[in-house]
């Protein structure tokens, strides 16, 4: 079955810059949408970027427009987010997801296939 496991997070300063990683399996891959996704503490899970395989058409979320930035490696299956500027705000544990029906509307509920998390803690 589809399987996603997400890496990469960790702590840093505001300003700094990460990128989380997405391996995925299970399915061919160019036959999913994929989302990043985040939820802050006490907040509802949000769309941050969305990319449909199918076409190659991007959703960037306003919060992410201008400093976050999707890509992935076919050759190993994973799903990047790059991350810069990072903000306090941006605080929040960060899902990958993938659904072969989302195409690039960035919403939880079009999404079926979600990995277990990764904690992205901005302080200073």
């Amino acid at each position: 079955q589809v399987q996603l496991a997400e890496s990469g997070g960790g702590s840093v300063q505001p300003g700094g810059s990460l990128r989380l990683s997405c391996a995925f399996s299970g399915d061919t891959m160019n036959r999913y949408a994929f989302g990043w996704f985040r939820q802050a503490p006490g907040k509802e899970r949000e769309g941050v970027v969305c990319i449909d395989l199918y076409d190659g058409e991007m959703y960037y979320s306003d919060i992410a427009q201008g400093r976050f930035h999707i890509s992935r490696d076919h050759s190993t299956n994973t799903i990047y987010l790059q991350m810069d500027g990072l903000l306090l705000e941006d605080t929040a544990v960060y899902y990958c997801a993938a659904d072969r029906h989302a195409s690039t509307e960035c919403v939880v509920r079009m999404y079926d296939h979600w990995g277990q998390g990764t904690q992205v803690t901005v302080s200073s």
